[in-house]
Protein backbone atom coordinates (compact mmCIF):
# COMPACT_ATOMS: atom_id res chain seq x y z
CA UNK A 1 0.00 0.00 0.00
CA UNK A 2 1.32 3.59 -0.65
CA UNK A 3 2.20 6.56 1.49
CA UNK A 4 0.31 8.87 -0.26
CA UNK A 5 -2.70 9.72 -1.75
CA UNK A 6 -3.62 12.30 -4.55
CA UNK A 7 -5.47 15.32 -3.50
CA UNK A 8 -7.45 17.83 -5.54
CA UNK A 9 -7.16 21.14 -3.63
CA UNK A 10 -8.48 24.13 -5.07
CA UNK A 11 -7.92 27.98 -3.50
CA UNK A 12 -8.16 31.41 -4.58
CA UNK A 13 -7.08 34.84 -3.43
CA UNK A 14 -9.51 35.82 -0.89
CA UNK A 15 -12.51 38.11 -2.14
CA UNK A 16 -12.08 42.12 -2.00
CA UNK A 17 -14.28 45.26 -2.80
CA UNK A 18 -11.43 45.21 -5.59
CA UNK A 19 -12.05 41.93 -6.65
CA UNK A 20 -15.43 40.03 -5.38
CA UNK A 21 -14.59 36.73 -7.46
CA UNK A 22 -11.18 36.34 -7.48
CA UNK A 23 -9.99 33.31 -10.04
CA UNK A 24 -9.74 29.79 -8.46
CA UNK A 25 -6.68 27.22 -8.54
CA UNK A 26 -6.70 23.75 -8.87
CA UNK A 27 -4.08 21.45 -8.20
CA UNK A 28 -3.87 17.79 -8.29
CA UNK A 29 -1.20 17.09 -5.28
CA UNK A 30 0.21 13.77 -4.00
CA UNK A 31 0.94 14.07 -0.09
CA UNK A 32 0.68 11.56 3.15
CA UNK A 33 -1.87 13.47 4.02
CA UNK A 34 -4.66 16.69 3.51
CA UNK A 35 -2.19 19.47 5.96
CA UNK A 36 0.55 18.47 3.99
CA UNK A 37 -1.30 18.75 0.94
CA UNK A 38 -2.48 22.33 1.50
CA UNK A 39 0.76 23.08 2.57
CA UNK A 40 2.31 21.63 -0.85
CA UNK A 41 -0.59 23.64 -2.81
CA UNK A 42 0.40 27.09 -1.13
CA UNK A 43 4.06 26.48 -2.18
CA UNK A 44 3.67 26.21 -5.49
CA UNK A 45 0.44 28.89 -5.66
CA UNK A 46 2.91 31.29 -4.35
CA UNK A 47 5.88 30.42 -6.94
CA UNK A 48 3.06 30.16 -10.07
CA UNK A 49 0.62 33.40 -9.06
CA UNK A 50 1.19 35.81 -6.58
CA UNK A 51 -0.91 34.35 -4.02
CA UNK A 52 0.31 33.46 -0.65
CA UNK A 53 -1.55 31.61 2.49
CA UNK A 54 -1.95 34.66 4.30
CA UNK A 55 -4.09 36.67 1.67
CA UNK A 56 -5.71 33.76 -0.12
CA UNK A 57 -8.07 31.04 1.22
CA UNK A 58 -8.83 27.19 0.24
CA UNK A 59 -12.21 26.51 -1.19
CA UNK A 60 -12.14 22.41 -1.15
CA UNK A 61 -9.99 19.49 -0.45
CA UNK A 62 -11.03 16.17 -1.91
CA UNK A 63 -8.65 13.03 -2.15
CA UNK A 64 -8.94 11.22 -5.28
CA UNK A 65 -9.50 7.75 -5.30
CA UNK A 66 -8.71 5.01 -8.44
CA UNK A 67 -11.28 3.90 -10.52
CA UNK A 68 -10.27 0.39 -10.82
CA UNK A 69 -7.25 -0.21 -8.26
CA UNK A 70 -6.83 -3.34 -9.12
CA UNK A 71 -5.58 -3.24 -12.84
CA UNK A 72 -2.17 -2.60 -13.53
CA UNK A 73 -0.98 0.44 -16.05
CA UNK A 74 2.05 1.68 -17.16
CA UNK A 75 2.14 5.22 -15.69
CA UNK A 76 4.58 8.25 -17.40
CA UNK A 77 5.55 10.89 -14.50
CA UNK A 78 7.33 13.65 -15.61
CA UNK A 79 9.29 15.39 -12.42
CA UNK A 80 11.25 18.50 -12.03
CA UNK A 81 13.72 18.45 -9.10
CA UNK A 82 16.73 20.12 -7.46
CA UNK A 83 20.15 18.65 -7.00
CA UNK A 84 22.94 20.23 -5.38
CA UNK A 85 23.91 21.11 -8.82
CA UNK A 86 21.12 22.49 -10.01
CA UNK A 87 17.09 22.07 -11.36
CA UNK A 88 16.45 19.33 -13.89
CA UNK A 89 13.69 18.11 -15.69
CA UNK A 90 12.73 13.87 -16.01
CA UNK A 91 10.73 11.89 -17.34
CA UNK A 92 10.33 8.51 -15.77
CA UNK A 93 8.10 5.39 -16.49
CA UNK A 94 6.49 2.94 -13.65
CA UNK A 95 4.14 -0.63 -13.67
CA UNK A 96 2.24 -0.13 -10.83
CA UNK A 97 -1.76 -0.67 -9.78
CA UNK A 98 -2.55 2.96 -8.96
CA UNK A 99 -1.08 6.37 -9.65
CA UNK A 100 -0.60 6.61 -5.49
CA UNK A 101 1.49 3.82 -5.73
CA UNK A 102 3.58 4.66 -9.16
CA UNK A 103 4.36 7.94 -7.30
CA UNK A 104 5.89 5.94 -4.25
CA UNK A 105 8.19 4.11 -6.35
CA UNK A 106 9.28 7.55 -7.89
CA UNK A 107 9.95 9.00 -4.92
CA UNK A 108 11.33 6.05 -3.42
CA UNK A 109 13.03 5.79 -6.80
CA UNK A 110 14.76 9.81 -6.77
CA UNK A 111 15.75 9.04 -3.25
CA UNK A 112 17.54 5.93 -4.22
CA UNK A 113 19.28 7.14 -7.37
CA UNK A 114 19.91 10.92 -6.83
CA UNK A 115 19.22 11.17 -3.37
CA UNK A 116 16.43 13.56 -3.96
CA UNK A 117 14.39 14.46 -0.84
CA UNK A 118 10.58 14.72 -0.72
CA UNK A 119 10.82 18.63 -0.62
CA UNK A 120 12.54 18.93 -3.69
CA UNK A 121 10.92 16.93 -6.47
CA UNK A 122 8.11 18.23 -8.13
CA UNK A 123 5.40 15.71 -9.53
CA UNK A 124 4.60 17.72 -12.83
CA UNK A 125 2.08 15.26 -14.71
CA UNK A 126 1.13 11.33 -14.52
CA UNK A 127 -0.45 9.40 -17.19
CA UNK A 128 -1.25 6.36 -17.89
CA UNK A 129 0.72 5.20 -21.31
CA UNK A 130 -0.13 2.95 -24.11
CA UNK A 131 1.58 0.01 -24.22
CA UNK A 132 2.90 0.40 -27.60
CA UNK A 133 4.16 4.29 -26.26
CA UNK A 134 6.06 2.66 -23.41
CA UNK A 135 10.09 3.72 -24.23
CA UNK A 136 12.14 2.46 -21.18
CA UNK A 137 13.19 -1.28 -21.67
CA UNK A 138 12.98 -1.96 -18.05
CA UNK A 139 9.51 -1.45 -18.29
CA UNK A 140 9.41 -3.08 -21.90
CA UNK A 141 10.57 -6.55 -20.52
CA UNK A 142 7.17 -6.43 -18.57
CA UNK A 143 5.22 -6.26 -21.07
CA UNK A 144 5.44 -10.00 -22.67
CA UNK A 145 2.31 -12.05 -22.85
CA UNK A 146 4.22 -15.08 -22.05
CA UNK A 147 6.17 -13.35 -19.17
CA UNK A 148 6.64 -16.18 -16.54
CA UNK A 149 8.64 -16.05 -12.97
CA UNK A 150 10.30 -18.79 -12.42
CA UNK A 151 10.81 -20.44 -9.02
CA UNK A 152 14.09 -22.18 -9.81
CA UNK A 153 14.66 -23.15 -5.39
CA UNK A 154 11.98 -24.90 -4.37
CA UNK A 155 12.53 -27.04 -1.02
CA UNK A 156 9.96 -29.78 -0.92
CA UNK A 157 8.91 -30.22 2.69
CA UNK A 158 7.55 -33.63 4.52
CA UNK A 159 3.49 -32.80 4.39
CA UNK A 160 3.47 -34.19 8.40
CA UNK A 161 5.96 -34.67 11.50
CA UNK A 162 6.21 -38.24 11.10
CA UNK A 163 8.03 -37.75 7.78
CA UNK A 164 10.75 -35.43 9.00
CA UNK A 165 13.83 -36.95 9.05
CA UNK A 166 17.53 -35.48 10.12
CA UNK A 167 19.77 -37.60 7.93
CA UNK A 168 18.72 -38.42 4.58
CA UNK A 169 20.86 -40.56 1.95
CA UNK A 170 20.08 -38.52 -1.12
CA UNK A 171 20.62 -34.69 -1.73
CA UNK A 172 17.08 -32.66 -2.13
CA UNK A 173 16.40 -32.21 -5.55
CA UNK A 174 15.19 -28.49 -5.62
CA UNK A 175 14.84 -27.66 -9.45
CA UNK A 176 11.70 -29.05 -9.78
Amino acid sequence: MSRFHEYQVIGRHSPTEKEPTPRLYRMRIFAPNEVVAKSRFWYFLKKAHKVKKASGEIVSVNEIFEKKPLTPNNYGIWIRYDSRSGTHNMYKEYRELTRNDAVFACYQDMAARHRARFRSIHILKVEIIKDEDVRRPYIKQLLDKDLKFPLPHRVVRPSSKKYVQTFVAARPNTFV
